[in-house]
């Protein structure tokens, strides 16, 4: 049982009439919604809190994502040069 007050109660009743449902259906989405948005919450703030504990591009056990990004930033320059050339046109 849980007590409410009379202008909860009030507010409860209008709303329901207002979608046509109960006042019990009512509470009980509400209660629904505010808990899956405490879920919703809660896992946006653990992955807030992983991307604070390791920023993107910070080396790692699997290697450094920015000098991974320089490799293959090299390579799809040489291979734009071999194309270039291919074409018989000066590389960039």
């Amino acid at each position: 049982m849980v007590q409410l007050t009379d202008e909860i109660v009030a507010d409860l009743d209008s709303e329901a009439t207002k979608r046509g449902v109960s006042r019990s259906a009512l509470i009980r989405e509400a209660i629904g919604s505010y808990i899956s948005e405490l879920r919703s919450n809660d896992i946006g703030q653990r992955i807030a809190d992983g991307y604070m504990a390791n920023p993107p591009q910070t080396p790692d056990v699997w290697g450094d994502p920015q000098s991974a990004g320089d490799v293959a930033a090299a390579e799809v320059m040489q291979r734009l040069d071999e194309e270039e050339r291919t074409l018989g046109n000066d590389p960039w």
